[in-house]
């Protein structure tokens, strides 16, 4: 932040922070950018603490206090369309477009972003036009979550085939709920039985056999029952109730960028909350930019966008990548700091490798507090046969505290798809007498993602074994860091009671993970934090033995003479299986 900003939330002027500046030798302007620990130690002087925060964070923060209940608006769902090549996804989309889009328009489309939106009885549904579920994974693994629903297009002639198979992975991954659309069932051939028997087999069990998929029969050749599938959409994601808020800034997902010639660096966007107008600041992953014009799904233009809304934005200084997310801020100064710092974020991940993707030697580092751990695992084999003792061997390590989740087992080379599910669902690939094709290696080091291959089935389940030790929750061990005795008590305005105390063991700290407790007689009356700790009239962070200081807790203000202030740290010492 800079000076200005501190004092803006200090509620002091400009000025006297500069003067506290100089009195510690700092020239700065009031536009100056505060590193840190400045900003603490100067905050501290006024009397206040620091709480960092990302922007990330301040933007969910200034959200939920935004959202009222009254503002809130029943969003459209979004929707994307997956399914085995050949099954009939491009002429399904075609057709929803051409007979709701075109009934509007003279001579249909000829040109359209990718995304659009149809209305069915008065709502609106908005159709992502990717090809296939690559991008829909990429985005995933981004960490975008853009798809309400996924219609998954089966052909009632041929049934579920490998790249069905994939496609419910995918979604299953994604947690997006699937209806699925049985098309061509115009087709002799076709046979619906068949096709609800291998879907029932693979965990989408049709409602009309007594399970919770949604499944409809159409003809997007012959136009039939769209309709029918368009409404199942809406009654599906109206259990969900997706809501937005059209009152606050835009914040949505970039689904593809180009440069195009005569209008400069182009996105297409999706603003799934707030509302977009021409004019507005905004930043898209490491790009900034003004809107200078905004073109929606039948290019044409408009001044501002709702939620659940495809738009094409002109004004980019760069192309942000699919996936990245997209909001509008109203400082153009405070939009160049955070390209900045992504930038450097962005750089520094790049030196350091993906430091957050799971791998088997980073599972210590990625203890998630007090979830249940688990390990998701892709498995591919030479044959059937290994791929199912691996998956069924594996399935069984763990315990109650660890396991193990067997997220796809297929048959082949590991190829781009299993690295692109692996990167969305944070899992590791197993190989099994298997290698992975060129692009996987490629795509699996840019996304970081740990394949492990394997020739032995024993060496295998030891590799698991030793990894789930690792992921098993530490036990701890607490750290006395130093003790000291209440010797006067007296009143503060801020904190209500304060301590005059003699140190007389160790340190005295109010440092970052540092906690104290008050013990009387024996008896701990209360553990927190030091909200205060000063030498004379000086704040400090720690005050050693032999020395005397002032102290004061956060929210407690029971202090009696003779309490023994103690303060320790929490330590993590890692489990054996």
């Amino acid at each position: 932040m800079t000076v200005k900003d501190l004092a803006e939330r200090l509620e002091v002027k400009p000025k006297d922070v500069l003067k506290k500046l100089i009195e510690r030798r700092v020239m700065m302007t009031i536009n100056t950018t505060l590193d840190p620990e400045t900003a603490t130690t100067i905050a501290r002087e006024f009397g206040a603490d620091v709480k960092m925060r990302t922007f990330e964070e301040e933007m969910v923060v200034i959200e939920a206090e935004e959202a009222k209940p009254d503002d809130l608006i029943v969003r459209a769902p979004v929707v994307t369309v997956m399914g085995h090549v050949d099954h009939g996804k491009t002429t399904l989309l075609d057709a929803i477009r051409e007979t709701k889009v075109a009934e509007g328009e003279a001579g249909g489309i000829t040109q359209h972003i990718g995304a659009y939106s149809v209305q069915v009885n008065g709502r609106k549904i908005v159709f992502l036009d990717t090809p296939g579920h690559e991008a829909f994974t990429l985005m995933r693994a981004r960490g975008a979550q853009v798809t309400d629903v996924v219609i998954l297009v089966v052909a009632a002639d041929d049934g579920v085939m490998p790249q069905t198979q994939e496609a419910i992975d995918h979604a299953q991954a994604a947690s997006v709920p699937i209806i699925v659309a049985i098309n061509k069932i115009d087709k002799a051939d076709a046979n619906l039985d068949r096709v609800k028997k291998e879907l029932a087999e693979r965990g989408l069990t049709p409602e009309d056999w007594g399970g919770s998929t949604v499944t409809v029969p159409v003809s997007a050749k012959k136009r039939d029952n769209l309709d029918g599938l368009l409404e199942m959409v809406l009654l599906v994601t109206e259990l969900e109730e997706q809501k937005a808020n059209p009152k606050r800034a835009a914040t949505g997902t970039v689904l593809e960028a180009k440069v195009d010639r005569g209008r400069g660096p182009v996105a297409t966007i999706l603003v799934q909350d707030g509302t977009l107008h021409v004019g507005d600041n905004f930043i898209a992953g490491v790009v900034v930019g003004r809107v200078r014009a905004l073109l929606d799904d039948r290019l044409q233009k408009t001044n501002e966008v709702g939620p659940s809304s495809p738009v094409e934005v002109l004004g980019l200084t760069g192309l942000p990548q699919p996936g990245d997310a997209f909001q509008a801020v109203a400082d153009a100064a405070k939009a160049r700091q955070i390209a900045v710092l992504r930038q450097n974020q962005a750089k520094e991940k790049a030196l350091g490798g993906r430091g957050q993707r799971l791998t088997l030697e980073s599972l210590q580092q990625q203890l998630s507090e007090g979830e249940a751990k688990e390990l998701p695992i892709i498995i591919k084999a030479d044959v059937q046969g290994s791929a199912e003792v691996l998956a069924d061997s594996l399935g069984k390590l763990g315990d109650e505290r660890v396991k193990t989740r067997i997220i796809h087992t297929g048959v082949g080379a590991i190829s781009e798809w299993d690295v692109l599910l692996a990167s969305t669902s944070n899992a590791i690939i197993i190989g099994f007498n298997v290698r992975p094709d060129r692009n996987a290696t490629s795509v699996a080091e840019r996304e970081g993602v740990d394949l492990r291959l394997h020739s032995v089935i024993y060496d295998v389940i030891d590799e698991l074994k030793k990894a789930l030790a690792g992921l098993l929750d530490p036990t701890t061990k607490e750290v006395k860091l130093g003790a000291a005795e209440i010797r006067q008590t007296f009143k503060v305005p801020k904190f209500g009671t304060a301590a005059g105390c003699m140190v007389t063991e160790g340190v005295i700290t109010r440092a970052g993970n540092v906690q104290a407790r008050i013990v009387r007689d024996g008896v701990v009356v209360h553990e927190g934090r030091i909200g205060s700790l000063r030498r004379f009239k000086d704040d400090v962070n720690e005050v050693r033995s032999g020395l005397e200081c002032g102290l004061a807790f956060e929210r407690f203000a029971d202090l009696k003479l003779g309490d023994v202030v103690e303060s320790f740290t929490v330590e993590k010492v890692a489990a054996t299986v």
